[in-house]
Protein backbone atom coordinates (compact mmCIF):
# COMPACT_ATOMS: atom_id res chain seq x y z
CA UNK A 1 0.00 0.00 0.00
CA UNK A 2 1.48 3.46 -1.09
CA UNK A 3 2.40 6.15 1.15
CA UNK A 4 0.35 9.46 1.20
CA UNK A 5 3.39 11.49 -0.12
CA UNK A 6 3.28 8.41 -3.42
CA UNK A 7 -0.64 8.60 -3.70
CA UNK A 8 -0.55 12.25 -4.23
CA UNK A 9 2.10 11.44 -7.09
CA UNK A 10 -0.34 8.87 -8.03
CA UNK A 11 -3.02 11.18 -8.46
CA UNK A 12 -0.86 13.94 -9.62
CA UNK A 13 -0.08 11.50 -12.92
CA UNK A 14 -3.54 10.49 -13.28
CA UNK A 15 -3.04 7.30 -12.27
CA UNK A 16 -6.60 7.15 -10.65
CA UNK A 17 -8.04 8.53 -13.07
CA UNK A 18 -10.45 5.96 -14.04
CA UNK A 19 -11.65 5.12 -10.92
CA UNK A 20 -12.42 9.03 -10.11
CA UNK A 21 -14.09 9.42 -13.49
CA UNK A 22 -16.46 6.22 -12.54
CA UNK A 23 -17.77 7.73 -9.21
CA UNK A 24 -17.20 11.85 -10.46
CA UNK A 25 -17.32 12.25 -13.94
CA UNK A 26 -20.77 10.23 -14.87
CA UNK A 27 -21.96 12.86 -17.19
CA UNK A 28 -18.21 11.73 -19.08
CA UNK A 29 -17.22 15.30 -19.22
CA UNK A 30 -13.68 16.39 -18.94
CA UNK A 31 -14.29 19.39 -16.58
CA UNK A 32 -15.95 17.01 -14.12
CA UNK A 33 -12.47 14.85 -14.08
CA UNK A 34 -10.57 17.33 -13.91
CA UNK A 35 -12.60 18.48 -10.48
CA UNK A 36 -12.55 15.05 -9.14
CA UNK A 37 -9.02 14.62 -9.28
CA UNK A 38 -8.19 18.38 -7.90
CA UNK A 39 -10.68 17.31 -5.31
CA UNK A 40 -8.83 14.25 -4.21
CA UNK A 41 -5.81 15.53 -4.11
CA UNK A 42 -6.82 18.34 -2.33
CA UNK A 43 -7.44 16.01 0.13
CA UNK A 44 -4.78 13.95 0.26
CA UNK A 45 -2.36 16.85 0.73
CA UNK A 46 -4.78 17.61 3.75
CA UNK A 47 -3.80 14.44 5.54
CA UNK A 48 -0.21 14.99 4.93
CA UNK A 49 -0.33 18.61 6.21
CA UNK A 50 -2.91 17.88 9.15
CA UNK A 51 -0.68 14.60 10.70
CA UNK A 52 2.17 14.26 8.72
CA UNK A 53 2.03 10.44 8.08
CA UNK A 54 5.24 8.58 7.72
CA UNK A 55 7.26 7.71 4.71
CA UNK A 56 6.00 4.22 5.71
CA UNK A 57 2.49 4.70 6.62
CA UNK A 58 -0.11 3.16 4.22
CA UNK A 59 -2.62 6.17 2.57
CA UNK A 60 -5.64 5.61 0.68
CA UNK A 61 -8.69 7.66 -0.44
CA UNK A 62 -12.35 6.22 0.66
CA UNK A 63 -16.09 7.36 -0.50
CA UNK A 64 -19.44 7.43 1.76
CA UNK A 65 -21.70 8.47 -1.28
CA UNK A 66 -24.94 10.28 -0.86
CA UNK A 67 -28.24 8.62 -1.30
CA UNK A 68 -31.53 9.09 -2.88
CA UNK A 69 -34.79 7.73 -2.24
CA UNK A 70 -36.30 6.71 -5.55
CA UNK A 71 -39.20 4.84 -4.25
CA UNK A 72 -41.16 3.35 -1.41
CA UNK A 73 -41.78 7.00 0.53
CA UNK A 74 -42.29 5.94 3.92
CA UNK A 75 -42.43 2.77 3.55
CA UNK A 76 -39.34 0.99 5.13
CA UNK A 77 -40.46 1.85 8.69
CA UNK A 78 -43.58 -0.36 8.24
CA UNK A 79 -41.46 -3.56 7.21
CA UNK A 80 -42.45 -2.58 3.22
CA UNK A 81 -40.42 -2.28 0.27
CA UNK A 82 -38.00 0.66 -1.10
CA UNK A 83 -36.23 1.80 -4.06
CA UNK A 84 -33.11 3.69 -3.54
CA UNK A 85 -29.72 5.08 -5.25
CA UNK A 86 -26.50 5.77 -4.26
CA UNK A 87 -25.52 9.07 -6.18
CA UNK A 88 -22.24 11.23 -7.10
CA UNK A 89 -21.95 13.33 -3.99
CA UNK A 90 -20.09 11.97 -1.34
CA UNK A 91 -17.88 12.04 1.80
CA UNK A 92 -14.56 11.71 0.31
CA UNK A 93 -11.47 10.82 2.79
CA UNK A 94 -7.95 9.89 2.45
CA UNK A 95 -6.96 8.32 5.82
CA UNK A 96 -3.90 6.17 7.07
CA UNK A 97 -3.36 4.59 9.57
CA UNK A 98 -1.66 5.81 13.20
CA UNK A 99 -0.05 3.76 16.13
CA UNK A 100 -2.06 5.80 18.55
CA UNK A 101 -5.11 3.43 19.59
CA UNK A 102 -7.26 6.47 18.36
CA UNK A 103 -8.96 7.52 15.60
CA UNK A 104 -8.86 11.23 14.77
CA UNK A 105 -10.73 12.85 12.20
CA UNK A 106 -10.45 16.50 10.49
CA UNK A 107 -13.29 17.42 8.15
CA UNK A 108 -13.31 20.29 6.14
CA UNK A 109 -15.38 23.39 8.19
CA UNK A 110 -15.52 21.47 11.20
CA UNK A 111 -13.82 20.73 14.70
CA UNK A 112 -11.04 18.06 15.16
CA UNK A 113 -12.52 14.73 16.44
CA UNK A 114 -10.91 12.13 18.28
CA UNK A 115 -11.97 8.74 19.83
CA UNK A 116 -9.71 6.67 22.06
CA UNK A 117 -10.02 3.31 21.51
CA UNK A 118 -9.43 1.88 24.85
CA UNK A 119 -13.22 2.57 25.57
CA UNK A 120 -16.16 2.26 23.54
CA UNK A 121 -19.19 2.77 25.51
CA UNK A 122 -22.48 4.75 24.64
CA UNK A 123 -21.76 8.08 26.00
CA UNK A 124 -24.84 9.83 26.19
CA UNK A 125 -23.34 13.56 25.95
CA UNK A 126 -22.16 12.38 22.56
CA UNK A 127 -25.74 11.73 20.95
CA UNK A 128 -26.87 13.67 18.13
CA UNK A 129 -22.94 13.94 16.91
CA UNK A 130 -20.43 12.55 14.84
CA UNK A 131 -18.30 11.35 17.69
CA UNK A 132 -21.34 8.83 18.37
CA UNK A 133 -21.30 7.18 14.84
CA UNK A 134 -17.46 6.83 14.83
CA UNK A 135 -17.27 5.41 18.27
CA UNK A 136 -20.53 3.11 17.01
CA UNK A 137 -19.16 1.79 14.24
CA UNK A 138 -15.92 1.01 15.66
CA UNK A 139 -17.11 -0.83 18.75
CA UNK A 140 -19.66 -2.64 16.34
CA UNK A 141 -17.05 -3.65 14.39
CA UNK A 142 -14.85 -4.93 17.52
CA UNK A 143 -17.78 -6.66 18.89
CA UNK A 144 -18.11 -8.12 15.15
CA UNK A 145 -14.34 -10.05 16.28
CA UNK A 146 -11.77 -7.73 14.69
CA UNK A 147 -8.85 -6.38 16.38
CA UNK A 148 -9.14 -2.09 15.83
CA UNK A 149 -6.15 -0.02 15.58
CA UNK A 150 -5.96 3.35 14.94
CA UNK A 151 -6.07 6.06 11.74
CA UNK A 152 -5.84 9.72 10.84
CA UNK A 153 -8.17 11.33 8.66
CA UNK A 154 -9.16 13.87 6.70
CA UNK A 155 -12.60 14.46 5.21
CA UNK A 156 -14.38 16.39 2.71
CA UNK A 157 -18.36 16.21 1.19
CA UNK A 158 -20.03 17.40 -1.28
CA UNK A 159 -23.41 16.12 0.86
CA UNK A 160 -25.65 18.29 0.95
CA UNK A 161 -26.83 19.39 4.24
CA UNK A 162 -30.97 19.05 4.94
CA UNK A 163 -30.68 17.79 1.00
CA UNK A 164 -32.60 14.01 1.93
CA UNK A 165 -29.43 12.77 0.56
CA UNK A 166 -28.38 11.22 4.51
CA UNK A 167 -25.42 12.82 5.17
CA UNK A 168 -25.69 10.69 8.72
CA UNK A 169 -25.57 7.35 6.51
CA UNK A 170 -23.03 8.42 3.94
CA UNK A 171 -20.20 9.38 6.96
CA UNK A 172 -20.97 5.76 8.17
CA UNK A 173 -20.42 4.09 5.42
CA UNK A 174 -17.13 6.20 5.00
CA UNK A 175 -16.03 5.26 8.62
CA UNK A 176 -17.06 1.47 8.34
CA UNK A 177 -15.02 1.25 4.84
CA UNK A 178 -11.86 3.07 6.21
CA UNK A 179 -11.63 0.27 9.14
CA UNK A 180 -12.71 -2.63 7.05
CA UNK A 181 -9.74 -1.67 5.19
CA UNK A 182 -7.02 -1.23 7.40
CA UNK A 183 -8.40 -3.41 10.48
CA UNK A 184 -10.22 -6.33 8.56
CA UNK A 185 -8.85 -7.09 5.55
CA UNK A 186 -11.66 -5.31 3.56
CA UNK A 187 -13.59 -8.70 4.65
CA UNK A 188 -16.79 -7.02 5.49
CA UNK A 189 -19.19 -6.75 2.59
CA UNK A 190 -21.23 -3.91 1.69
CA UNK A 191 -24.64 -5.06 3.70
CA UNK A 192 -22.89 -5.70 6.46
CA UNK A 193 -21.21 -2.16 6.51
CA UNK A 194 -24.30 -0.90 6.37
CA UNK A 195 -25.81 -2.82 8.94
CA UNK A 196 -22.87 -1.63 11.51
CA UNK A 197 -23.52 2.33 10.65
CA UNK A 198 -27.56 1.61 11.37
CA UNK A 199 -26.33 -0.14 14.47
CA UNK A 200 -24.42 3.25 15.13
CA UNK A 201 -27.38 5.50 14.75
CA UNK A 202 -29.60 3.77 16.64
CA UNK A 203 -27.62 3.00 19.42
CA UNK A 204 -24.84 5.54 20.00
CA UNK A 205 -26.13 8.61 17.63
CA UNK A 206 -29.72 8.02 19.56
CA UNK A 207 -32.03 7.94 16.22
CA UNK A 208 -34.14 5.06 15.20
CA UNK A 209 -33.70 4.84 11.94
CA UNK A 210 -34.48 2.48 9.84
CA UNK A 211 -32.12 0.71 7.05
CA UNK A 212 -33.15 2.07 4.08
CA UNK A 213 -30.38 5.35 4.05
CA UNK A 214 -27.36 2.92 5.10
CA UNK A 215 -28.14 0.38 2.46
CA UNK A 216 -28.32 3.41 -0.22
CA UNK A 217 -24.86 4.51 0.90
CA UNK A 218 -22.67 1.24 1.29
CA UNK A 219 -24.08 -1.40 -1.45
CA UNK A 220 -24.07 1.74 -4.31
CA UNK A 221 -26.24 1.63 -7.71
CA UNK A 222 -29.81 1.36 -7.37
CA UNK A 223 -31.05 -1.21 -5.02
CA UNK A 224 -34.54 -2.62 -4.09
CA UNK A 225 -34.62 -3.79 -0.66
CA UNK A 226 -37.46 -5.72 1.08
CA UNK A 227 -37.71 -5.17 5.11
CA UNK A 228 -40.14 -7.77 5.81
CA UNK A 229 -37.84 -9.07 7.76
CA UNK A 230 -35.95 -5.83 9.13
CA UNK A 231 -32.84 -8.12 10.86
CA UNK A 232 -32.17 -10.01 7.43
CA UNK A 233 -33.50 -7.35 4.62
CA UNK A 234 -33.42 -8.77 0.99
CA UNK A 235 -31.41 -6.97 -1.08
CA UNK A 236 -31.27 -6.44 -4.68
CA UNK A 237 -29.34 -4.55 -6.90
CA UNK A 238 -31.58 -2.76 -9.68
CA UNK A 239 -29.11 -2.89 -12.92
CA UNK A 240 -29.97 0.29 -15.19
CA UNK A 241 -28.07 2.58 -17.28
CA UNK A 242 -29.46 6.25 -16.16
CA UNK A 243 -27.31 7.65 -18.74
CA UNK A 244 -29.21 6.42 -21.55
CA UNK A 245 -32.71 7.63 -19.80
CA UNK A 246 -32.90 10.78 -21.85
CA UNK A 247 -33.50 12.22 -18.15
CA UNK A 248 -31.50 14.39 -15.17
CA UNK A 249 -31.83 13.72 -11.88
CA UNK A 250 -32.49 16.71 -9.87
CA UNK A 251 -32.63 17.65 -6.20
CA UNK A 252 -34.08 20.81 -5.35
CA UNK A 253 -33.74 22.43 -2.43
CA UNK A 254 -36.86 24.98 -1.37
CA UNK A 255 -34.72 26.58 1.49
CA UNK A 256 -37.33 25.40 4.04
CA UNK A 257 -35.94 24.05 7.14
CA UNK A 258 -36.76 20.38 8.81
CA UNK A 259 -36.45 22.08 12.66
CA UNK A 260 -39.30 21.37 15.04
CA UNK A 261 -40.90 18.68 12.27
CA UNK A 262 -40.28 16.05 15.15
CA UNK A 263 -43.83 15.45 15.60
CA UNK A 264 -44.62 15.85 11.81
CA UNK A 265 -42.84 13.11 11.24
CA UNK A 266 -43.25 10.88 14.48
CA UNK A 267 -47.62 11.19 13.56
CA UNK A 268 -46.52 9.22 10.42
CA UNK A 269 -45.60 6.19 12.37
CA UNK A 270 -47.71 6.38 15.40
CA UNK A 271 -50.57 6.85 12.62
CA UNK A 272 -49.94 4.09 10.50
CA UNK A 273 -49.20 2.00 13.90
CA UNK A 274 -52.11 2.53 15.19
CA UNK A 275 -53.96 1.26 12.36
CA UNK A 276 -51.92 -2.17 12.38
CA UNK A 277 -52.94 -2.02 15.91
CA UNK A 278 -56.65 -2.30 15.27
CA UNK A 279 -55.67 -5.88 13.63
CA UNK A 280 -53.13 -6.86 16.77
CA UNK A 281 -50.04 -5.73 14.39
CA UNK A 282 -47.25 -3.77 15.17
CA UNK A 283 -46.82 -2.80 11.22
CA UNK A 284 -48.96 -2.28 8.55
CA UNK A 285 -47.39 -4.87 5.97
CA UNK A 286 -48.22 -7.33 8.74
CA UNK A 287 -52.00 -6.32 7.77
CA UNK A 288 -53.48 -7.92 4.84
CA UNK A 289 -54.41 -5.19 2.25
CA UNK A 290 -58.31 -7.17 1.92
CA UNK A 291 -58.82 -6.12 5.73
CA UNK A 292 -57.73 -3.28 6.15
CA UNK A 293 -59.83 -2.37 3.07
CA UNK A 294 -62.70 -3.67 4.72
CA UNK A 295 -62.70 -2.34 7.55
CA UNK A 296 -62.05 1.21 6.33
CA UNK A 297 -65.36 2.65 7.70
CA UNK A 298 -64.72 1.24 11.26
CA UNK A 299 -61.19 2.80 10.85
CA UNK A 300 -62.03 6.27 10.18
CA UNK A 301 -64.10 6.24 13.43
CA UNK A 302 -61.05 5.00 15.71
CA UNK A 303 -58.32 5.85 14.27
CA UNK A 304 -59.64 9.47 11.85
CA UNK A 305 -59.36 9.65 8.42
CA UNK A 306 -55.85 10.92 7.91
CA UNK A 307 -54.38 7.69 9.45
CA UNK A 308 -56.49 5.76 7.05
CA UNK A 309 -55.26 7.83 4.15
CA UNK A 310 -51.81 7.32 5.24
CA UNK A 311 -52.37 3.55 6.00
CA UNK A 312 -54.08 3.49 2.22
CA UNK A 313 -50.67 5.51 1.37
CA UNK A 314 -48.20 3.09 2.41
CA UNK A 315 -49.72 -0.31 0.35
CA UNK A 316 -49.82 1.70 -2.94
CA UNK A 317 -46.13 3.08 -2.50
CA UNK A 318 -45.59 -0.29 -0.86
CA UNK A 319 -46.31 -1.82 -4.34
CA UNK A 320 -45.30 0.67 -6.37
CA UNK A 321 -41.66 0.54 -5.73
CA UNK A 322 -41.82 -3.11 -6.74
CA UNK A 323 -43.18 -1.87 -10.02
CA UNK A 324 -40.42 0.95 -10.28
CA UNK A 325 -38.12 -1.74 -9.33
CA UNK A 326 -39.80 -3.89 -12.50
CA UNK A 327 -40.17 -1.16 -14.95
CA UNK A 328 -36.45 -0.13 -14.34
CA UNK A 329 -35.06 -3.86 -15.29
CA UNK A 330 -37.18 -4.13 -17.91
CA UNK A 331 -36.03 -0.67 -19.28
CA UNK A 332 -38.84 1.00 -19.39
CA UNK A 333 -38.50 4.46 -18.10
CA UNK A 334 -41.74 5.92 -19.30
CA UNK A 335 -43.61 3.85 -16.99
CA UNK A 336 -41.06 4.20 -14.07
CA UNK A 337 -41.59 7.70 -14.55
CA UNK A 338 -45.51 7.64 -14.43
CA UNK A 339 -44.95 5.53 -11.01
CA UNK A 340 -42.97 8.22 -9.46
CA UNK A 341 -45.57 11.20 -10.46
CA UNK A 342 -48.44 8.53 -8.98
CA UNK A 343 -46.06 8.35 -5.62
CA UNK A 344 -45.53 11.98 -5.09
CA UNK A 345 -49.46 12.40 -5.40
CA UNK A 346 -49.92 9.44 -3.13
CA UNK A 347 -47.79 11.71 -0.89
CA UNK A 348 -49.31 14.93 -1.15
CA UNK A 349 -53.20 13.46 -0.96
CA UNK A 350 -52.66 10.98 1.42
CA UNK A 351 -49.37 10.37 3.35
CA UNK A 352 -49.72 14.20 3.52
CA UNK A 353 -46.09 15.20 4.60
CA UNK A 354 -45.65 17.85 1.67
CA UNK A 355 -46.10 20.97 4.53
CA UNK A 356 -46.93 20.63 8.26
CA UNK A 357 -49.89 22.13 9.83
CA UNK A 358 -48.09 23.76 13.14
CA UNK A 359 -46.98 26.11 10.41
CA UNK A 360 -49.41 26.72 7.25
CA UNK A 361 -47.59 30.03 6.02
CA UNK A 362 -45.08 27.44 5.16
CA UNK A 363 -46.01 25.24 2.17
CA UNK A 364 -42.45 25.50 -0.27
CA UNK A 365 -42.35 21.94 -1.19
CA UNK A 366 -45.87 21.96 -2.29
CA UNK A 367 -45.10 25.52 -4.52
CA UNK A 368 -42.13 23.62 -5.91
CA UNK A 369 -43.86 21.02 -6.74
CA UNK A 370 -46.42 22.95 -8.75
CA UNK A 371 -43.34 25.09 -10.35
CA UNK A 372 -41.90 22.09 -11.69
CA UNK A 373 -44.67 20.40 -13.04
CA UNK A 374 -45.20 23.98 -14.67
CA UNK A 375 -41.81 23.87 -16.14
CA UNK A 376 -41.58 19.81 -17.34
CA UNK A 377 -42.56 19.28 -20.51
CA UNK A 378 -42.39 15.23 -19.69
CA UNK A 379 -40.58 13.99 -16.76
CA UNK A 380 -41.53 13.32 -13.54
CA UNK A 381 -41.36 14.69 -9.58
CA UNK A 382 -42.15 14.08 -5.95
CA UNK A 383 -41.12 14.96 -2.50
CA UNK A 384 -37.97 13.67 -1.45
CA UNK A 385 -37.28 11.56 1.81
CA UNK A 386 -39.21 12.83 4.89
CA UNK A 387 -40.90 15.53 4.09
CA UNK A 388 -42.41 18.61 5.12
CA UNK A 389 -39.76 20.76 4.54
CA UNK A 390 -36.35 20.24 2.30
CA UNK A 391 -35.95 19.16 -1.26
CA UNK A 392 -38.19 17.79 -3.91
CA UNK A 393 -36.87 15.08 -5.88
CA UNK A 394 -37.37 15.15 -10.66
CA UNK A 395 -36.34 13.40 -13.59
CA UNK A 396 -36.00 16.17 -15.99
CA UNK A 397 -35.79 15.57 -20.00
CA UNK A 398 -32.33 16.74 -20.85
CA UNK A 399 -33.59 18.70 -23.46
CA UNK A 400 -35.61 20.85 -20.60
CA UNK A 401 -33.21 20.74 -18.09
CA UNK A 402 -31.53 24.23 -18.75
CA UNK A 403 -34.44 25.64 -18.55
CA UNK A 404 -36.06 23.66 -15.92
CA UNK A 405 -32.81 25.05 -13.71
CA UNK A 406 -32.86 28.36 -14.52
CA UNK A 407 -36.67 28.60 -13.61
CA UNK A 408 -36.42 26.73 -10.12
CA UNK A 409 -33.60 28.96 -9.34
CA UNK A 410 -35.84 32.01 -10.21
CA UNK A 411 -38.17 30.70 -7.76
CA UNK A 412 -35.73 29.86 -4.96
CA UNK A 413 -32.22 31.33 -5.58
CA UNK A 414 -28.92 30.08 -7.25
CA UNK A 415 -27.74 27.24 -6.57
CA UNK A 416 -30.56 25.53 -5.27
CA UNK A 417 -31.47 23.21 -8.00
CA UNK A 418 -28.66 20.21 -8.13
CA UNK A 419 -27.73 17.65 -10.87
CA UNK A 420 -26.98 14.59 -10.03
CA UNK A 421 -25.63 11.37 -11.01
CA UNK A 422 -26.74 7.66 -9.84
CA UNK A 423 -23.33 5.87 -9.44
CA UNK A 424 -22.50 2.80 -9.60
CA UNK A 425 -20.73 1.94 -6.36
CA UNK A 426 -21.09 2.67 -2.98
CA UNK A 427 -19.05 2.86 -0.15
CA UNK A 428 -15.73 2.08 -1.27
CA UNK A 429 -11.70 1.96 -1.56
CA UNK A 430 -11.31 4.33 -4.07
CA UNK A 431 -7.47 4.74 -4.84
CA UNK A 432 -4.55 3.63 -2.80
Amino acid sequence: MPSCKTLLQALRAGAHDAALAALYALDGTQASLDAARDRARRVAQALADTFSPGEDSPAALFSGPGRTEIGGNHTDHQHGRVLCGSVDMDMLACAAPNSQNVIRIQSEGYPALEIGLDDLSVREEEKNTSAALVRGVAARIRELGYTLSGFDACVTSTVLSGSGLSSSAAYETLVGNILNHFCCGDALDAITIAKIGQFAENVYFGKPCGLMDQMGSSVGGVVFIDFADPANPVVERVDYDFTKSGHALCIVDTASSHGDLTDDYADITREMGAVAARFGKAVLRDVPLEDFRAAIPALRQECGDRAVLRAMHFYDDDRRAVKEAAALKNGDFDFFLALVNQSGLSSSLCLQNTWSISDPRQQAIPLCLTEAGRLLDGGACRVHGGGFAGTIQAWVPNSDLEQFKAGMEALLGEGKCHVLHIRPRGGCVVAE
